[in-house]
C-alpha cells in the first residue's frame, strides 16, 4: 500500500512467476500500472479493512515518523533538525496528525503513542 501510494507504478512479489515481470514490465511500460493477483488482493482485503484500523495505521509514512518522535518526547525543533525539515514544516505534521486522529493537544500525541506502544 504505501509503495502504491508513494508511486509505484507496480508491484510484483518474489514468489511472482517470471512470466508476471515480463506482463508487468509491458504493462507498465505502456503507460499502465501492474499489481499481481496475489497483490491485488491483498489490496483489495486492505481497502475493506482500513476503517478497521487504529488511527495511527492510516497516517502517511512521514506523519508517523513525527508521532513516534513525539510520543518520545522530542521537541518540534528536535524533530525537524533530525529529520531536516523546518520547524514550520514538523508543526504542519503535528496539525494533521492532531486533525486526521481527532485529538486536541501534544500531551494528546504523547499518551496516544505510549498506550499504543510507538515510544522508541
Amino acid at each position: 500500500m504505501r509503495a502504491l501510494k508513494a508511486g509505484a507504478s507496480g508491484y510484483l512479489t518474489k514468489q511472482s512467476a517470471p512470466e508476471q515481470l515480463v506482463t508487468a514490465i509491458r504493462q507498465v511500460a505502456s503507460g499502465k500500472k501492474y499489481l499481481s493477483p496475489a497483490v491485488a488482493q491483498q489490496l483489495a482485503e486492505a481497502i475493506s479493512e482500513n476503517s478497521e484500523k487504529s488511527p495511527h495505521q492510516r497516517i502517511t509514512d512521514r506523519e508517523y515518523q513525527v508521532l513516534v518522535m513525539i510520543s518520545t518526547g522530542n521537541t518540534l525543533t528536535q524533530i525537524a533538525e533530525k529529520l531536516n525539515l523546518g520547524v514550520a514544516t514538523v508543526s504542519t505534521y503535528r496539525a494533521r496528525l492532531l486533525e486526521k486522529m481527532g485529538l486536541k493537544s501534544t500531551a494528546e500525541l504523547i499518551r496516544y503513542g505510549l498506550e499504543h506502544g510507538l515510544a522508541e
